[in-house]
């Protein structure tokens, strides 16, 4: 009897031991369970903590290429030095965020809301920016508007200018006088024209200066220019020149007259004293630094 006692007592032991090492069994596994779940909780806390920085560093590299993009689109040299500045506190801002742990979550908080305000104040710079590049439309507007009519003025006095000129060249062409009717006769001692040239003791040229009402009146020097055949001209001295265009030329005789505007005839004499070879001659008429008349004639040996 106190052998089956001590069985049953044995066996009573076993159970309280066997259901102890399950209970512990559970314990220590339900532990375990806690403590993996609890560990993959944070794990997946601490990604988001990564992920919301690594999202939080990007919004500051974001904010800091538009800061450096809106200085090169703005010509006011004050503007570009506070988008300078600001970007360098966006640039000392995520510096600061690449050095901070992701579970510190206080400062992370705290740079979202100085992102925030560096936004602000961008959003303040785009409305500036934004102004000043509608003035600088409206400017250039008025810019080429005012070329525009400064061109139109400058067209206008050039065409004025060149009226002007014109008008002027033709009053001047117009005031110019004219030698008219001109002819050479050669004569001989006696005055009778002839036509060989070992008769010939004398050249007349005769010829009218046309009536201009236009052209100033007063005292004119007319000068007549003989050039024989050889282009040589027929001078009493090589001194004699009057300026045309610029040069002194030889001249063959001169005379001055008082012109009233009205036609009026000249005649003029050359001796001949020089050889006279055959052939075309020409004759030319000069008054007030103007070519006014030109006539060829021909002399037979």
């Amino acid at each position: 009897m106190d052998k089956e006692r001590k069985v049953e007592k044995d066996i009573n032991k076993t159970a309280i031991l066997i259901v102890a090492v399950i209970v512990l069994v559970l314990v220590i596994g339900g532990g375990l369970y806690y403590i993996l779940h609890q560990q993959r909780q944070m794990d997946e806390l601490v990604q988001g903590y990564e992920l919301d920085k690594e999202m939080l560093s990007d919004e500051y590299n974001e904010l800091s290429l538009q800061y450096e993009g809106y200085k090169f689109s703005v010509s006011n040299d004050s503007l570009v030095a506070l988008l300078t500045t600001e970007q360098a506190k966006v640039q000392r801002l995520q510096e600061e965020l690449r050095t901070v742990r992701a579970t510190d979550t206080q400062r992370i908080n705290e740079l979202k809301k100085e992102l925030e305000t560096l936004r602000n104040i961008m959003r303040d710079f785009v409305i500036q920016i934004d102004s000043l590049n509608r003035e600088n439309e409206q400017l250039k507007t008025e810019n080429k508007q005012v070329v525009a009519q400064y061109r139109r003025a400058t067209n206008e006095a050039a065409n004025l200018q060149r009226e002007k000129e014109e008008l002027t060249e033709r009053v001047t062409m117009a005031s110019r006088l004219d030698a008219t009717a001109i002819s050479v006769i050669p004569t001989n001692k006696r005055g009778k024209e002839v036509k060989r040239i070992r008769q010939m003791e004398q050249l007349v040229v005769n010829f009218s200066i046309a009536k201009n009402i236009t052209a100033p009146v007063g005292e004119k020097t007319i000068y007549v220019r003989i050039m024989k055949p050889d282009d040589d001209v027929l001078a009493k001295s090589r001194s004699d020149v009057f300026s045309f265009e610029g040069k002194d030329i030889n001249y063959s005789m001169k005379r001055t007259i008082e012109y009233d505007g009205e036609e009026t005839p000249l005649t003029l004499y050359w001796d001949i004293e020089e050889f006279l070879s055959p052939g075309t001659y020409l004759l030319d008429v000069f008054a007030d630094g103007n070519h006014i008349g030109r006539k060829s004639f021909a002399l037979s040996q």
